[in-house]
């Protein structure tokens, strides 16, 4: 491993993500690293901001980053932590803390964002091997931010971001390289949340099973 960036392989090492059962309920503590290289379940999201135009900020990956580098994502994708604040269930408020968290260390979105702002849609399950020693096997929460907000990019994480309507994002998609939840989800109902965002007022809680996970291949 001594050709990883040293910055993303403490993260790997330092930090403890949520080990989770099918059902996405917590078991343990396990180390970022060895959920990734042992292909065990555990609680991620993945966050999605539209501007006031109704454009997606898109980042690209760091080529520091272990798994995936140097594709196009969604606006930011990491785990919550196993410490008190970020395993709070009620109204996912664990997950979204953790979302405002990463926004700001990846994006610099410095409090500008509140939990309760953030949108949860749903939970999707999906597994990608990135290589024969690491890849992703995760429950992973999906978290919707409507408004305008300031980026400074930590180069460490983010190579460049952007701003995409539809028809930009399916041609990002159709060239492929994009992280393979981010492909997923677009595949399956992105493209229908995109237009209920453009509904004045759309309330996503109505009619919406959030008892559900939807598994994604």
């Amino acid at each position: 491993m001594e050709n990883l960036d040293k910055t993303q392989m403490e993260f790997m090492n330092d930090e403890y993500c949520i080990v989770v059962d099918l059902n996405d309920k917590p078991q343990r503590s396990e180390t970022k690293i060895k959920c990734h290289q042992e292909n065990i379940l555990h609680r991620a999201f993945s966050v999605f901001i539209f501007n006031t135009k109704n454009e997606l900020l898109l980042q690209k990956r760091s080529e520091n980053k272990i798994t995936f580098p140097n594709v196009w994502t969604n606006t930011c994708c990491s785990h919550p932590l196993y410490n008190q604040q970020e395993l709070q269930e009620k109204n996912q408020e664990g997950v979204k803390r953790a979302a405002i968290r990463k926004l700001e260390h990846e994006l610099g979105i410095h409090n500008e964002v509140k939990w309760e702002e953030i949108i949860f849609i749903t939970r999707i399950y999906y597994e990608a091997k990135f290589d024969d020693k690491w890849g992703e096997h995760e429950i992973d929460y999906i978290l919707l931010i409507h408004k305008d907000v300031n980026v400074q990019i930590n180069y460490n994480e983010v190579s460049e971001i952007k701003y995409v309507n539809e028809d930009e994002l399916k041609k990002i998609i159709e060239e492929g390289n994009v992280s393979p939840w981010f492909k997923l989800i677009s595949e399956k109902f992105l493209f229908d949340l995109w237009e209920k965002l453009k509904e004045k007022d759309y309330d996503f809680n109505k009619g919406n099973d959030f008892s559900k996970i939807i598994h994604l291949k």
